[in-house]
């Protein structure tokens, strides 16, 4: 499949930024070509944040300048794992490094939302079977409309107005799961529409979430709620504030951006 996209600026001086728009590498595909552009052209430089993804370090040239990024890759026929029998992990038993992904964040408020999701899912079994039930609800309590939350909307300020995007979606689920001490993680991504009915608001970048059971991540998706193929993970972090696809260090105008995930046919 070919991802991807462009950024078009106007900056009114020179603005540094980081991009986060390369997938990150993974077992689940294989990168056959990779190409960054820019004009006028700019030094890239790379580095890993202390999450482990992959960013790029740029400066935007006074004026109006953009920046583009390419990538095929050979993706799994497969959609990811489910196990309805993973089980929760006793807060004492969880591996130190999920720890984190217990607690609240900018955007995941699980104090907030504590008393909603024990009153909700407390009595549902424990495990796989109980985020999936937190899916279920979130996919069915908000609806997806573009332009319906904005850069500061939290779990809270969403499970409240029940409108929503994808990343609104996996932060209210997130907030639920870890008010349950279930380690939740959100993913940024490609995730190109393969072998799923026709969707009038189609997927380029999105957003899901990654919750620790038994002895690994699972991949829950609470805005399309279903398994899917072709996810590339560009980043994952406590929230959307972890892993922006773009950070400015000043204020440039964003004229134009686009975004590409989809499959190639042979």
């Amino acid at each position: 499949m070919t991802v991807g996209c462009d950024f078009t600026y106007e900056s009114a001086v020179e603005t540094p930024a980081i991009f986060q728009v390369q997938p990150a590498a993974s077992d689940d595909f294989f990168r056959t070509s990779e190409a960054w552009s820019s004009n006028p052209q700019m030094t890239l430089r790379s580095y890993t944040d202390l999450y482990g993804n992959p960013c790029i370090r740029v400066v935007l040239p006074a004026g109006r300048s953009t920046f583009t990024y390419r990538s095929e890759l050979q993706v799994l026929d497969a959609t990811e794992d489910v196990n309805l029998a993973a089980v929760e992990i006793a807060p004492d038993k969880l591996p130190d490094e999920t720890l984190i992904y217990t607690l609240p964040s900018r955007y995941c408020l699980p104090d907030v939302l504590g008393n909603e999701a024990w009153s909700r899912f407390g009595a549902t079994a424990p495990g796989y079977s109980r985020v999936a039930a937190i899916c279920d609800h979130v996919n069915s309590h908000l609806t997806f409309q573009y332009g319906s939350s904005t850069a500061w909307s939290t779990a809270a300020d969403v499970n409240s107005t029940r409108f929503g995007v994808c990343r609104d979606f996996t932060h209210l689920a997130i907030s639920f799961c870890r008010a349950l001490n279930i380690p939740a993680r959100y993913v940024f991504g490609y995730l190109p529409d393969m072998d799923v009915p026709f969707d009038p608001a189609p997927m380029d970048f999105a957003a899901w979430m990654e919750v620790w059971l038994e002895d690994r991540w699972w991949t829950f998706d609470p805005r399309n709620n279903r398994p899917r193929k072709g996810r590339a993970v560009i980043g994952r972090g406590r929230d959307a504030s972890d892993v922006a696809m773009a950070t400015t260090f000043g204020g440039p105008w964003l004229e134009t951006m686009t975004v590409l995930a989809e499959e190639v046919s042979e």
